[in-house]
């Protein structure tokens, strides 16, 4: 117990992401910033030097021209990384792509290589896509329904992880005098047949030293809840205040042992947007202001339609009751858009008057002198509601102040790194390197002989 440390991972938007719709405005970001590489790989060197687990990369693969000014020209995830992966050495990389809308092999392969490229620092961050738009991008005319597209993620994670496994970690003998590159006794096809896939393999590619890339995963839901504790090694979970992501981190850790896991074998990281100030009253101040600066009704009503499958809105009467959208919540994010029908339907509201519920001012945890976050902070950590923070941090200097007076005082404290654990992202998060499935039965097989 004495050992666990605080695990830190930087999300970066670019030009402005999700409450960040102004930030493009801000004259420390680049106009270009959200496809400038330069620009990510100067994140992630703050990143790194400041001992943070992981760069995060989000994604998605619709958008309209009411999405914030990030969604709407960024780069690909895994193209991205791969060439921060050549400017760091220590920090973890995790991109995210959707199992709804790729195939398992080119997943496979894909995030394999980033493992490779990164020497053992690759995670996938599982979606399931919740735009419902993306369907058309992909020749679809509907959206796959809730519980499809869960059944298809952990059935795309088994496969993933089968051909991960394709080659024993002493596959490649190279023996010249003998003329033998590959021991052929140890490639293994994967051969799977089920309900979403049916993929033979083997993948054309070898494990890094962290064995396989860690898989990620974010999802409130039941369902997003059970397939966390069957594939999830780290999870993305909300932090509206203590007692909630206290009861979510119980619940979902509570769930392991159901299915043959161990406590540890997963760590669950709560999102933070710190604001920090000289005193507490300074910061509780700029948070307001950044607030305000994207307190805009109309976008905030066009935002709103993404809980419903990018739903547009503007189409109703404003003042009159909220509409019932329930078949496109459940095509889109169901917990959230469920939750917003409830509470339109229980309190009589209208569009406007939810709207304007679910976008109001509600304060960050995390926000006030470097001292008051770290103590939140430690709280959290301690208390068990989190294992650590996925940092939502504005910009460049954002990430220089959270470094330079929050960092030193976790490192005091003596729950947080002062030199990386291990150069891989299995390593530096304590998880365990996955044993190789054909490995381990070749050696039972060979043990009854």
């Amino acid at each position: 117990m004495s050992e666990r440390k605080l695990k830190l991972t930087l999300s970066v938007y670019g030009v402005g992401g999700p409450a960040q719709h102004s930030l493009w405005k801000d004259p420390r970001i680049p106009k270009d910033a959200s496809i400038d590489i330069r620009w990510y790989i100067a994140r992630a060197q703050q990143a790194e030097a400041a001992k943070f687990d992981a760069l995060f990369i989000v994604d998605s693969q619709f958008i309209n021209a009411t999405y914030p000014a990030h969604y709407l020209n960024r780069l690909e995830p895994l193209t991205l990384l791969s060439a921060v992966a050549t400017h760091t050495t220590r920090l973890g990389l995790i991109g995210t792509a959707s199992s709804t809308y790729n195939s398992p092999f080119n997943l496979a392969r894909r995030f394999g290589s980033l493992d490779q490229i990164s020497d053992g620092r690759a995670g996938w961050n599982v979606v399931t896509s919740f735009d419902t738009g993306t369907s058309r991008n992909y020749g679809l005319d509907e959206h796959l329904d809730y519980e499809t597209r869960y059944g298809r993620a952990l059935e795309a994670v088994e496969v993933v992880r089968g051909l991960w496994d394709s080659y024993e970690d002493d596959a490649f003998i190279a023996d010249i005098e003998r003329g033998i590159f590959l021991d052929p006794d140890k490639l293994h096809a994967l051969n799977h047949r089920g309900e979403h896939f049916r993929v033979d393999g083997p993948l054309n590619l070898s494990r890094s030293k962290q064995g396989q890339p860690v898989i990620f995963q974010a999802g409130v839901s039941e369902e997003g809840r059970n397939l966390a504790a069957h594939v999830a090694e780290g999870i993305y979970a909300p932090g509206e205040d203590f007692d909630s992501a206290a009861e979510y981190y119980a619940d979902v850790k509570g769930r392991l042992a159901a299915v043959g896991r161990e406590w540890d074998d997963l760590v669950i990281l709560v999102g933070a947007s710190p604001v920090i100030a000289a005193t507490d009253a300074e910061a509780q101040s700029l948070a307001r202001e950044i607030y305000e600066a994207d307190n805009d009704f109309d976008r905030k009503l066009a935002a709103f339609g993404r809980a419903f499958g990018a739903y547009d809105f503007s189409v109703h009467d404003l003042d009159a009751p909220f509409p019932d959208l329930a078949a496109e919540a459940e095509k889109g994010g169901r917990t959230r858009g469920t939750k917003i029908l409830e509470r339109a339907r229980e309190g009589g509201l209208t569009l406007r008057e939810t709207v304007l519920e679910f976008t109001q001012y509600k304060p960050s945890p995390f926000i006030g002198s470097p001292a008051t976050v770290a103590d939140t902070i430690e709280r959290w950590f301690r208390g068990r509601a989190a294992d650590g923070l996925n940092l939502r941090l504005r910009t460049p200097d954002d990430i220089d102040q959270f470094a330079a007076e929050v960092v030193p005082i976790l490192q005091e404290r003596g729950i947080f790194r002062t030199e990386y654990e291990s150069d891989t992202l299995r390593g530096n998060l304590g998880l365990r390197i996955p044993e190789n499935r054909f490995a381990v039965t070749s050696e039972l097989a060979a043990a009854s002989l």
